[in-house]
């Protein structure tokens, strides 16, 4: 039997994304969901993000992980109620079944003078900040306000391509992180990858990696790795458990790794990108049926996520 598992990572332009040609957003929307129900996955060119943005925002990855390791620790994650703030190597463990993730992170999110300082909510709550790297704070947030009207671009065409009304996907939300990977040898070492293979949590990720350094891998239906290398001028978009949920896995969130044998440093950045943390993942009517019932317990947003931030952190916290 000939396998229809993907074998390699499709490519969506989004050039007509803002066109006022309501058959060019159709066609758009249908390129989405083609990738959307085979993949899980797919680059994205004509993102609308400036170089300068993503250049500024790679630099001050650099820099801050280049801090002592004492500076980062005075941001320990551990010590924020709402996941904000640094990782440290092998503090994070996205497989259950390895060791530990040989990357470091920093965590941010949504800041504004109404709601940063808000304690309300699972997830929500300030950012923290290190003192002394001028200009960290001001290139993190640019580049996340960003990735975030990339995000609130593509919500739409997600909806249009479930044949939802446009504004469906009404509540949204996004956390942001930086991501340091240190060269690894090209096989995996037992129990520790970049980051092990795993699933994320919210609606879609948007990413960014670093041009020279490929890492990222994709797991097919056949079980097989399927390499993601960066390709210049593009993100990567894949889809998380919260828009599988709701669609009852008619999109789907799929397993991938990122292990560094580059022999060089690897700088990401991913922003995911879900809906508000109160709003309930009931299955989206159009995707249940006899065929297909609803397969997940209904959650909230907020609760699904931080119950699998706690179990990722679980290791590191004992």
């Amino acid at each position: 039997m000939t396998s229809t598992a993907f074998e390699e990572i499709p490519i969506i332009d989004l050039a007509n994304a803002t066109s006022g040609d309501p058959a060019l957003r159709c066609s758009l929307a249908a390129d989405i969901r083609n990738a959307c129900v085979t993949v899980g996955f797919f680059y994205v060119k004509n993102h609308g993000i400036p170089e300068e943005v993503i250049s500024k925002v790679a630099s001050a990855a650099e820099r801050f992980f280049s801090l002592p390791i004492e500076t980062k620790m005075k941001l320990d994650i551990h010590a924020s109620s709402n996941f904000k703030g640094y990782t440290a190597l092998l503090a994070e463990n996205a497989n259950l079944n390895n060791k530990g993730d040989l990357h470091e992170a920093f965590d941010f999110g949504w800041e504004s003078d109404e709601t940063a300082y808000s304690s309300d909510g699972a997830m929500v709550g300030r950012n923290v900040w290190p003192n002394d790297l001028p200009g960290f704070r001001e290139d993190l947030l640019a580049y996340y306000d960003a990735a975030v009207r990339l995000g609130l671009l593509l919500f739409p065409l997600f909806a249009l391509a479930l044949g939802l009304p446009e504004d469906f996907f009404a509540d949204k939300g996004a956390i942001a992180r930086l991501l340091h990977y240190p060269p690894q040898p090209p096989q995996p070492m037992e129990g520790v990858e970049g980051i092990g293979a795993h699933t994320d949590y919210e609606c879609f990720t948007i990413l960014w990696q670093q041009d020279d350094t490929p890492a990222l891998q994709v797991m097919n239906t056949d079980g097989r790795w399927i390499d993601a290398p960066p390709i210049p001028g593009t993100l990567v978009l894949n889809l998380g458990d919260q828009l599988a949920r709701w669609t009852n896995d008619v999109f789907k969130s799929t397993v991938h790794r990122a292990i560094n044998g580059t022999g060089s440093r690897r700088y990401s950045v991913p922003l995911f990108f879900g809906t508000d943390y109160n709003v309930r993942l009931e299955p989206i009517p159009g995707c249940v049926s006899p065929e297909n019932p609803a397969k997940y317990e209904v959650v909230t947003a907020g609760e699904y996520v931080k119950s699998r931030l706690e179990a990722t952190y679980a290791q590191s916290r004992m």
